[in-house]
């Protein structure tokens, strides 16, 4: 069976979201879209990723994930940063990422924020989930045209983090990590994934920082 008729099958036996259609995207979906986050090199792995994204589809960044990681030191944020001019032209170089100057320099410069927030607030994940009062919202949505590319929780995000010298965190980058991060649900209400993740949210809660 081809990869495109198992994905048609397998969404047969399950009700999900409109846009998993590749089994890389299915699998993303039923595993991680939308699972609360704590650990912050995960976080920091989405932050890279949904900046890599910027012009582009997600179904290409799944794609190329493992090359990121691999490019990437599995995304520790303290290599990252050390990262110099050679490494950045083996970067562009390396046809395993997506080889744009401007994202790849803005992953160097935001590990750098990144370590600065977790040396002041103790970790990344408690400063992050203030925005959203330290627990997920849970939305109704019912199609993909009620998804906002926006919200006022993303904006305020946004605004924070270019304060504090990150890059690539326009309000819709910042909404696409919170829906990764598991910061809202955004699966549609008839999609399997939404009942799981809501029982698991209730219950999901993280001791924020006051520090914007």
């Amino acid at each position: 069976m081809s990869a495109s008729k198992g994905a048609a099958a397998d969404r047969r036996v399950k009700p999900r979201c409109e846009w998993p259609s590749s089994d890389i995207s299915i699998a993303y979906h039923d595993r991680e879209w939308g699972v609360p986050l704590k650990d912050d090199r995960k976080l920091f792995e989405f932050l890279v990723l949904d900046a890599a994204q910027a012009g582009l589809s997600w179904e290409i960044i799944l794609r190329k994930r493992e090359g990121f990681r691999a490019a990437f030191d599995n995304f520790d944020p303290e290599k990252i940063a050390r990262y110099d001019k050679q490494k950045i032209k083996e970067l562009l170089a390396d046809a395993r990422i997506i080889r744009n100057r401007l994202k790849i320099e803005s992953a160097i410069s935001n590990a750098s924020a990144f370590l600065a927030v977790q040396k002041e607030c103790g970790n990344f994940a408690s400063y992050i989930w203030q925005f959203v009062g330290g627990k997920p919202k849970v939305n109704a949505i019912r199609s993909l045209k009620d998804i906002p590319a926006t919200t006022p929780e993303s904006d305020a995000m946004s605004k924070a983090l270019k304060k504090r010298g990150f890059r690539f965190v326009g309000s819709t980058i910042c909404y696409a990590f919170m829906q990764a991060a598991g910061m809202v649900n955004d699966h549609a209400i008839g999609c399997f994934r939404h009942a799981e993740l809501t029982r698991r949210m209730q219950r999901w809660r993280i001791h924020v920082s006051d520090i914007q």
